[in-house]
């Protein structure tokens, strides 16, 4: 498999990207062999739930993106190869969602992200 192609990763890139309709643009931001870590209530630092690859993390945004929610950038900082960000969401019945991601960085695309959510219950 080749190196990714699409957007560098950047604070306007990202929220074009997570704000969007789809995951494609969101997608294009991680390399071929990133990896993702989520930790939440379900998954606890222990034992979090691990995505590698783009195939995987494809089948992630794509059921994110299938619900009926909003998406926002909160806020976000890049200092060379590394970047943070928050993302607040919301389903159509006022459930939300928090989520801060460290992200590092290599030739402009994610190739680990920790992410750690909560949300309403």
């Amino acid at each position: 498999m080749g190196t990714a192609t699409g957007s560098v990763f950047g604070t306007e890139t990202l929220r074009r990207a997570i704000e969007g309709n789809t995951g494609n643009n969101l997608l294009s931001l991680y390399a071929d062999d990133a990896e993702i870590r989520i930790v939440d209530h379900d998954n606890q630092p222990s034992h979090p739930t691990v995505l590698r690859g783009r195939g995987k993390i494809a089948e992630l945004l794509d059921d994110i993106y299938r619900r009926d929610m909003t998406h926002k950038l909160e806020q976000c900082v890049v200092q060379g190869d590394r970047a943070a960000y928050s993302e607040s969401c919301e389903y159509a019945d006022g459930t939300r969602v928090l989520a801060e991601s460290m992200v590092r960085l290599r030739d402009g695309k994610i190739v680990d992200q920790l992410i750690i959510q909560a949300w309403d219950e």
